[in-house]
């Protein structure tokens, strides 16, 4: 019996895939898989019979995610799965740092108590006009599946798209309309957009790289946009920008304590994938994938081991999945084990994504010398993490 531990409340819709091979338990001591969303991770101890943590959501800096990797735990994520709900958000943003919305109804609020207000609302409103997106440019800076989402919808209504992503992969690219200009250079971007959004991953690389130089390249009066991650944006440049005029609205679904102090910010509370669809896509796409892995061991989605997929386990035949150290020879020294044994390996696949790596292999389930002998050898290889018999 597999448990699977849910460290945050996880849709129905996903929970309800689990078989009958499979119970929920609020013990993480006792878990195989886990279930989560937000919850923090990075001080939890995680107990050996730990395999997968799968993350309903695309963002996975709440898991510690190297040493989840030498512990031989695969994490998932699920991108794509709430695209379509942060891209209506991103829409809604720049709308409302378009048309003075958010200005105009904190009028109607605070003249509430007049009589007249339908009166006064006609004489107040001209303090609220605003501009159409149709026309303009805007610049999407990381073209994933949300902001590609976000380049088609912008294309129809209307605007001009400039696309930056120095890394888009093929099928982003299928995805994307023609009508999207692909720029190579991101200063042209910053530089020629009356509104730029952004969508690319929080990392090391890209912490802050909407900073000073980045703010005073902008049009003036730019919108920016973040639905993506805080730390992207420099909130000392962006707080100066926003003074000085350069950019006329900061709109971000991050709160935080200089945000809220900045001049012209639409602050949203991080609400970007809160919707009950994309709940229940996110939760149904982790435990498929979940499953999957601790059923036949192929790995979609994992932020910190390879894609691999072998299919189900063929009848008749026993899968051995190996997690180990991208180094030279591991592969080698893995299919040796089976060859002194005298066992067959009837099928295989190698992959290998940075320092972590990993080995499927199919073999005769009554071959001698299986599995007790072979598995202690493998464990003992030097940078292996994990081994197991998947079935």
């Amino acid at each position: 019996m597999r448990r699977i531990c849910c460290l945050n409340n996880i849709s129905p819709l996903g929970t309800e895939l689990l078989t009958d091979d499979y119970q929920l338990t609020d013990d993480l001591s006792q878990a195989t898989g886990v279930l989560v969303r937000s919850a923090a991770m990075h001080d939890l101890e995680f107990p050996p019979d730990l395999l997968a943590v799968a993350r309903a959501g695309a963002g996975v800096n709440n898991i510690p995610l190297e040493r989840c990797a030498e512990e031989g735990i695969v994490v998932f994520n699920t991108p794509g799965a709430n695209a379509n709900a942060v891209k209506e958000l991103v829409l809604c943003g720049m709308l409302l740092a378009s048309r003075g919305i958010v200005d105009g109804i904190a009028w109607c609020r605070d003249n509430a108590g007049d009589e007249n207000i339908g009166k006064a609302a006609e004489k107040a409103k001209k303090a609220f006009a605003g501009r159409e997106v149709k026309g303009k440019r805007l610049g999407v800076i990381g073209l994933g599946a949300i902001g590609a989402l976000v380049a088609n919808a912008a294309v129809d209504l209307g605007m001009e798209v400039y696309g930056y992503d120095p890394y888009v992969s093929v099928g982003a690219a299928w995805r994307i309309s023609s009508s999207v200009r692909h720029v190579t250079n991101l200063d042209e971007v910053l530089s020629s957009c009356d509104y730029l959004t952004i969508h690319v991953p929080a990392m090391d690389s890209t912490k802050g790289m909407i900073d000073a130089r980045a703010c005073s390249l902008m049009k003036d009066g730019a919108v920016f946009l973040n639905f993506s991650r805080d730390s992207l944006v420099d909130d000392a440049a962006m707080t100066e920008a926003l003074a000085s005029g350069k950019v006329a609205a900061y709109v971000t679904d991050f709160a935080n304590p200089a945000v809220m102090r900045m001049e012209r910010a639409i602050v949203l509370p991080h609400l970007g994938a809160s919707t009950a669809e994309a709940e229940d896509n996110c939760a149904v796409m982790a435990t498929r994938q979940m499953m999957d892995y601790l059923d036949n061991g192929n790995i979609a989605n994992s932020v910190n081991y390879p894609a691999c997929d072998m299919g189900p386990v063929p009848e008749g035949a026993r899968r051995v999945a190996v997690l180990h150290a991208n180094v030279p020879n591991a592969l080698a020294r893995i299919t040796n084990v089976f060859g002194d044994a005298g066992v067959n390996i009837e099928n295989l696949t190698n992959k290998a994504k940075g320092d972590n790596a990993y080995t499927m292999l199919d073999l005769n389930a009554n071959a001698p010398g299986y599995p007790d002998d072979a598995l202690e050898k493998l464990a003992a290889i030097e940078g292996v993490r994990r081994v197991r018999v998947v079935r």
